[in-house]
């Protein structure tokens, strides 16, 4: 769609693919030199995938791994955010939360931190992943996992509003329009698709969250095999409002860049003002705007 942008420097994001394994330390190396690298190029956020901080072999050694927000992992990514100076987008952290002792389950945490390292926002997946998809095996998140309480409302980042999802939250669409509806500009859905679902689904369903928000939509995803229980079909891209796909990263560990371009989203949003045109009188307020 044709529709004029403006002259000055647009805001530029990166997103990052990389392939977990369950050692969290080489792991975090692998992602630091991505967000360095991203940094240098002169992106101001960086988008890291579902599991950035490892991908284990099964609920025990998950549970294991699992570390507190305020743990030794977040104090190495709040330097690497100070670092390069940088926001980071941390797309799915196995978190122990408060009631740990409680409850012996973790939270799948996106963390999102500011240039200066300050945690600005956390939101805890809400839709767990328990599957049995033909040819890709089994996945039960929640034998390790708590569903989150709530959504997150969406962050104001230096490349637009931020609103937060993880990987199989892109399933449902009454989430994204709800951040939507609540000002958000830009739809993260850090992911580790498998093998089967990917080429069928990936693509599609980022491409229709984006055409019916009218949003940016970003999404940095786990790539290869992690080890010998499980892979990841990576495809990390961005797609703009009009559903366009216009980053994307190649096959294995690496990154991909995409300029967000606000005016575009709002001229786009002018002459096709959908959002004005729901009928919530006849099907409801499906992703009513958050309190």
């Amino acid at each position: 769609m044709a529709i004029s942008s403006s002259s000055c420097k647009l805001p530029l994001v990166a997103v990052c693919q990389v392939t977990s394994t369950p050692d969290k330390q080489q792991n975090f190396k692998t992602c630091a030199e991505l967000v360095r690298e991203a940094a240098r190029l002169g992106a101001c956020l960086a988008f890291l995938p579902e599991a950035f901080d490892f991908i284990a072999r099964d609920p025990a050694e998950t549970l294991r791994l699992s570390e507190p927000l305020g743990g030794r992992l977040l104090e190495e990514y709040t330097r690497l955010a100070r670092e390069c100076g940088l926001w980071l987008s941390l797309g799915g952290f196995h978190e122990r939360g408060q009631d740990w002792e409680q409850t012996q389950k973790i939270y799948n945490c996106h963390v999102l931190l500011n240039s200066k390292g300050a945690v600005v926002a956390t939101y805890r997946k809400t839709h767990l992943c328990d599957v049995e998809i033909p040819g890709q095996g089994p996945m039960c998140e929640s034998n390790s996992t708590m569903p989150g309480p709530s959504l997150e409302s969406p962050v104001s980042t230096p490349a637009g509003k931020v609103g937060l999802a993880v990987c199989y939250d892109m399933r449902f669409p009454e989430l994204s329009l709800a951040l939507a509806q609540a000002g958000a500009e830009i739809l993260t859905y850090p992911s580790a698709f498998g093998s089967v679902t990917g080429p069928a689904h990936w693509e599609v369903l980022l491409r229709a969250r984006a055409i019916e928000t009218q949003c940016y939509v970003v999404a940095a995803a786990q790539c290869g095999r992690h080890h010998e229980k499980r892979a990841s079909y990576g495809h990390s891209m961005v797609v703009d409002p009009w559903g366009t796909v216009v980053a994307r990263c190649s096959e294995g560990p690496g990154l991909c860049l995409a300029q967000i371009d606000l005016s575009y989203l709002r001229q786009l949003r002018q002459h096709l003002p959908v959002f004005q045109h729901r009928r919530p009188d006849l099907y409801g307020n499906l992703g009513h705007p958050l309190s």
